[in-house]
């Protein structure tokens, strides 16, 4: 039995994170904890607030420990655009047996905004719509990833799903380091 994995990922807000996520949870068969859903389902009128993001990343942080510990690979779809919370992740996998794998979404800045911000999205029943300011902010504190950390970089404008499928759906097994474009 291999050890199981926890897949991290790095890119703007619509590079296409939650798309390979879900191709990753068919391939894989790996736990898809998908943080902005699990917001609004703590929280029915998120807020974002520092107290908030704290509590909602602490439950996630328990929850992919858990789950790792118990031998499941987990999908952790979230902007992890800080070294240090990927650092903290890593840690986490460590600690419970699990390899860490970062996939880093290369999607064109102006693309993503444009799915960050196109429209209103709707999520269980509220609408959420990405500012130019919100999206920029975050843009602009994004650390990219380092090669020590192994990245594997996919252009989110060219998810191929038939490739990240056969990449990833290994059942656990390390994938090899490479570029999509």
């Amino acid at each position: 039995m291999s050890a199981p994995t926890l897949y991290l990922f790095v890119g703007y807000p619509g590079a296409g994170k939650t798309t390979a996520a879900r191709v990753l949870e068919q391939a894989t068969g790996a736990v898809h904890l998908w943080a902005d859903n699990l917001r609004w389902e703590m929280f029915k009128q998120p807020s974002h607030s520092a107290l908030e993001s704290r509590e909602l990343y602490e439950h996630l942080n328990d929850q992919t420990a858990q789950l790792l510990r118990t031998g499941k690979s987990v999908i952790f779809d979230t902007n992890f655009n800080f070294r240090a919370d990927r650092d903290y992740l890593r840690h986490i996998a460590e600690e419970n047996g699990a390899q860490t794998v970062l996939i880093w979404l290369t999607t064109p800045v102006e693309v993503a905004h444009e799915r960050a911000s196109h429209s209103d999205t709707t999520r269980n029943g509220y609408t959420v719509n990405m500012t130019h300011d919100m999206f920029y902010n975050i843009v602009s504190k994004l650390e990219p990833p380092t090669e020590d950390e192994n990245p594997i970089k996919y252009d989110g404008t060219k998810l191929d799903v038939a490739a990240l499928s056969a990449q990833f759906g290994t059942h656990g097994q390390p994938p090899q380091t490479t570029t999509q474009t």
